[in-house]
């Protein structure tokens, strides 16, 4: 079955970088459009970041507003994993991150989450 399995989360100091990842399985990761959506404490969920595919060519990647020039999102079809690239963080980061295939607003799975705290 489809499995998301998100990690690398923790806590880092404003200004600080994290990285974290998504294992993907179960299904052609190669295949499909991904995309990272995040949830702050008392908040809905927003959306942060898309991938295209690639094949033999370059993936394209979209990004929110509030995270454009501060985050990457990339991926290694061959390992089946996504990635999110964080940088310059903020305590308006603190959210629990999520793994989504899919693109922008409509997935069909989710991963658990990994938790990242942005505090000094």
């Amino acid at each position: 079955q489809v499995q998301l399995v998100e990690s690398g989360g923790g806590l880092v100091q404003p200004g600080g970088s994290l990285r974290v990842s998504c294992a993907a399985s179960g299904f052609t990761f190669s295949s499909f459009f991904m995309s990272w959506v995040r949830q702050a404490p008392g908040k809905g969920r927003e959306w942060v970041a898309t991938i295209t595919t690639g094949g033999a060519r370059i993936p394209r990647t979209y990004y929110a507003d509030s995270v454009r020039g501060r985050v990457t999102i990339s991926r290694d079809d061959a390992k089946n994993t996504l990635y999110l690239q964080m940088n310059r963080l903020t305590p308006g980061d603190t959210a629990l991150y999520y793994c989504a295939r899919g693109t922008f607003t409509t997935y069909d799975y989710w991963g658990q989450g990994t938790p990242v705290t942005v505090s000094s």
